[in-house]
């Protein structure tokens, strides 16, 4: 009970976090008749600006981690029982075509200009993997492949989670400028947000459709990591500046736990095994789960985790950035992807 008790303080406060900004969204549909910045997005403000005048002591620290690690990935693999695998098959083969060489190029550019801006090979590719692929989750995955050493992994990491806000942040109003209804939204959301979760919090603006489309373009680039880390394996980390390999990487990694109950439970709402009527409080739980993690993130965020990684790092990975984000916008364009129409879900 005493290692339970020690997660309450961290998790009741990004509990509190997150209500305050589902009271602000509210609040604001109120005042100016809609809800133009979402309770999601207002949960990483608020979040980021309490950390901003003040850092959580070790009382807080637990429940924060579990708050924006566990509950986000628990809320990520609720998700997929709200998605049809038929939806998938629906889009067609070019939108994973696309998916497949947005990451590809990306992780390629990245690391050219990682290395143009003077990086080591293995910092480089860090932030190359963590923005083509999924940020946080693909430096810890290809760290160990590569062998890199821990300053880099921490460097890469810390600046990834503070540009995967603005990223977050950007997406609806990039979307908003370019005329996107939700499934290119959606799209743009899935194609350049680094963590899977951060999805539903970038096209909530857009609604329903938006969401769902989005974690299945995520979902993708999230599955490219395991032929990636692979390739890098056979390439070896001495490539990279690394030691020669003592062994293979483990193979958990190739394989979150969270997005193989994604898969299953896509799998059993494509096959009819899960009812519609569990559906509505299901999503309803998603929000909630995600509301905290998003406020949990906030609260994590470092903010002098910029000047720590160093201005070539802050450079390769703004540029980085720009890069998926302009890889994303001409799939998008030239995508064939359809119209839904007002508050209709596209899956």
């Amino acid at each position: 009970m005493t290692g339970v008790l020690r997660f309450l303080p961290g998790v009741l406060l990004s509990a509190g976090v997150g209500a305050l900004a589902f009271g602000a969204q509210a609040l604001e549909a109120r005042l100016i008749g809609r809800a133009w910045v979402e309770a999601l997005v207002l949960a990483i403000l608020i979040g980021a600006a309490l950390r901003l005048v003040w850092t959580p002591s070790e009382t807080w620290r637990p429940g924060i981690r579990l708050s924006a690690r566990t509950l986000l990935e628990i809320a990520v693999a609720l998700l997929g029982a709200t998605i049809s695998g038929a939806a998938v098959v629906a889009l067609g083969p070019w939108l994973l075509v696309a998916i497949v060489a947005v990451v590809a190029l990306a992780l390629i550019g990245a690391y050219a200009l990682g290395r143009l801006l003077g990086l080591p090979p293995a910092m480089a590719l860090l932030v190359a993997c963590g923005n083509a692929i999924c940020g946080n989750s693909a430096i810890a995955a290809v760290a160990p492949v590569i062998r890199a050493e821990g300053e880099d992994v921490a460097a890469a990491i810390g600046f990834t989670a503070v540009l995967g806000i603005a990223v977050v942040l950007l997406v609806p109003v990039v979307g908003a400028l370019m005329g996107f209804d939700a499934l290119k939204t959606g799209a743009l959301a899935g194609l350049t947000v680094y963590a899977v979760p951060q999805v539903l919090a970038a096209a909530a603006p857009a609604g329903a459709a938006a969401i769902q489309l989005g974690a299945i373009v995520k979902l993708v680039r999230v599955l490219t990591l395991g032929p990636v880390c692979l390739i890098l394996a056979l390439l070896g980390p001495e490539r990279f500046g690394g030691p020669a390999p003592a062994g293979r990487p483990p193979l958990h990694h190739l394989a979150p736990w969270f997005i193989v109950v994604f898969l299953i439970l896509t799998a059993l709402r494509s096959a009819g095994a899960i009812p519609e009527a569990v559906l509505p409080p299901l999503q309803i739980t998603v929000t909630a789960l995600t509301l905290m993690a998003m406020a949990a993130l906030g609260l994590s965020v470092d903010p002098q985790a910029v000047v720590r990684a160093g201005p070539r790092t802050a450079a390769t990975a703004a540029l980085s950035a720009v890069l998926i984000g302009a890889l994303a916008l001409i799939a998008i364009l030239l995508l064939p992807l359809p119209a839904a129409g007002p508050g209709q879900s596209a899956l």
